[in-house]
């Protein structure tokens, strides 16, 4: 069989009540339509797109799929956009998705074709298993039988002449809040296939955490510790995790000399098994010398990305008599926030004295610990 599918992603989501289309909400690193397309392209020869093409194209950057086609005023209207971008390719199936529905599961695709061997048209429905009531504002009326009842889902398929046939004949046809409705207005038979519980559509904010856990790899915490100490000398800025801070002395180093960035690197090197600072900007390296330790940090990030992985949180510890780190603690922790691309609230910035043992007691230098817990893919 030839088979396409339109990927409808035209709404305004109203009801979710964000800044932005509901499709374009960000589940565990990705739109959720590119979730969504992401459920379609194993089964399709063609994936037409209706929506926004340029919010649209850039959820979707690297998928293969058509030229995008702008959507209508309703949802009747982008799919008869989509079917019609379609026609001069003449599928023999077509499936047609809500962007919003960013979970498939693999059993759904399957079946659907499988009965269009049988019928024009078939769908997943999920049973009614919650009593229903009719209210007349916050007043029950009555309670609503739901034997034979059930929760329509996405993908719909169909034939696809069929289903072209019928969006140009009744394009105005009022009320129609799916394509099967089409169907059932034609008198043509839509067979029920089992759907999902987590074919989840999202529309109200508390969808997304219901989402979450559905998309969102199982993930396991690392923890790495990180230790690094430096002279103090004359003629260099002191930068202590990433903000200048006046002082009659600075810190020596082959870079910048950040303390506290350098221990949080070794720290989420460690939670990665990858080493420590040294082994990625080598000191004997002429490119490093007198380098911002902001770029040090940009890549440990980056690294935690490429396995993955995210964050859970850092905590810095600066060893020293001079200068007092207090008043700059909000400046470092925001700036270390900045630079790892999470909250503050994950980056914890503290002192403390050796009263006024050893070297950092004696003025002679500053040391700083880290530890990084960091989440990755079970």
């Amino acid at each position: 069989m030839r088979v396409a599918a339109i990927l409808v992603a035209a709404g305004s989501g109203s009801r979710f009540g964000a800044d932005q289309p509901k499709q374009y909400s960000i589940i565990a690193g990705k739109p959720v339509v590119r979730w969504a397309a992401g459920c379609l392209l194993p089964f399709v020869e063609r994936l037409q797109p209706v929506g926004d093409p340029a919010q649209l194209g850039a959820a979707l950057t690297g998928l293969t799929h058509l030229p995008i086609v702008p959507g209508g005023v309703t949802r009747q209207d982008s799919v008869r956009a989509g079917l019609e971008a379609l026609a001069p390719f003449a599928p023999e199936m077509v499936l047609v998705h809500d962007a919003a529905r960013p979970f498939v599961p693999g059993h759904i695709v399957p079946a659907l074709l499988a009965a269009l061997l049988r019928v024009p048209g078939a769908i997943p429905a999920v049973p009614v298993a919650d009593t229903l009531k009719r209210a007349t504002g916050n007043r029950i009326d009555a309670t609503v039988p739901r034997t034979a009842l059930f929760r329509a889902q996405t993908p719909q398929a169909f034939r696809f002449a069929t289903l072209l046939a019928l969006h140009r004949q009744h394009a105005t046809l009022p009320g129609l809040t799916d394509d099967a409705s089409l169907l059932e207005h034609a008198g043509l038979a839509v067979e029920l296939v089992p759907g999902a519980e987590d074919n989840i559509k999202l529309t109200f904010p508390e969808d997304l955490v219901r989402l979450e856990r559905v998309l969102a790899p199982a993930m396991v915490p690392r923890v790495g510790t990180g230790f690094d100490v430096h002279v103090l000398e004359a003629g260099r800025p002191l930068i202590l995790c990433g903000v200048t801070i006046p002082h009659a002395l600075g810190l020596a180093g082959h870079s910048d000399a950040d303390v506290g960035i350098h221990a949080l690197c070794d720290a989420i090197y460690g939670a990665l098994a990858e080493g420590d600072i040294g082994r990625h900007f080598p000191p004997s390296e002429a490119t490093w010398k007198d380098a911002d330790s902001a770029r040090f940090l940009i890549h440990a990030a980056g690294r935690i990305a490429a396995h993955g992985g995210r964050l859970a949180n850092a905590d810095i510890t600066l060893i020293c008599e001079q200068p007092k780190i207090t008043p700059h603690a909000e400046a470092m922790r925001a700036r270390l926030a900045e630079l790892l691309g999470v909250t503050p609230s994950q980056v914890s910035v503290k002192a403390t004295t050796t009263e006024r043992l050893g070297f950092a007691g004696r003025g002679e230098g500053i040391a700083a610990q880290a530890v990084a817990t960091i989440l990755v893919p079970a």
